[in-house]
């Protein structure tokens, strides 16, 4: 599990030149600074975590279970809650702000959100199957599947089987991304690579929990 973490919003990508001018490409993420609203404890949830929350909202536009949440905290009310699950609680206190200098450059991050829709994909898009040949014998069928089974026995698809379907729109996490630059001034955070989800996307970055010694030894 991470040590630290931090919500941000996913602006789009960019390219800037390193020390040996090589060209870079980065997801540039704009972090606004997170109010601790709920500090979550094993002893009393079984859990470690924050629960933060950015911006601020009128209170007309909240319903009564929220408002009432913000003000047992004592915490302006944010757009959204958003809880982020960490090693240890202790150091944390409701009402402090987390802001993008909790990473610097050169850390190894794992940054999570819900990818890009896709919508209705076939087999070939979807799981990366090959399709059937496109010689003799092959009629109409040259993006199907195949077969998806047997017939007397067991008389029925196995669960999980690869099929057609809805693709993307669902929770992805890469791991192991570096951090190119962290902005407080900003307010911005660039991380090297691609994040999931489209412009606009709120994602989750966290300190990498499983860092491989090919990354931990390199430099930027």
């Amino acid at each position: 599990m991470a040590g630290k973490a931090i919500v941000a919003k996913k602006i789009g990508m960019t390219q800037v030149w390193n020390e040996e001018n090589r060209v870079i490409p980065v997801t540039v993420l704009e972090v606004s600074p997170c109010r601790i609203v709920q500090i979550k404890t094993p002893e009393n949830d079984g859990y470690s975590a924050v629960q933060v929350t950015q911006g601020e909202v009128a209170e007309k536009n909240l319903n009564q279970p929220q408002i009432g949440h913000f003000d047992k905290a004592g915490v302006t009310a944010g757009r959204r809650l958003v809880e982020l699950r960490i090693d240890d609680t202790n150091g944390y206190e409701i009402g402090q702000e987390i802001s993008v200098d909790i990473f610097s450059e050169g850390d190894v991050v794992d940054v999570s959100s819900v990818s890009k829709g896709k919508g209705f994909a076939g087999v070939m898009k979807r799981h990366g199957f090959a399709g059937q040949r496109a010689s003799h014998g092959a009629h109409k069928v040259h993006r199907k599947p195949g077969a998806i089974g047997q017939c007397a026995t067991p008389s029925r698809v196995f669960q999980g089987k690869k099929m057609p379907g809805r693709m993307g729109a669902q929770k992805t996490t890469i791991m192991n991304l570096k951090v190119v630059k962290a902005d407080p001034e900003s307010e911005i955070l660039l991380i090297k690579g691609s994040v999931p989800g489209p412009k606009g996307a709120t994602v989750i970055v966290r300190n990498a929990v499983k860092i491989p010694m090919s990354i931990s030894g390199d430099s930027q």
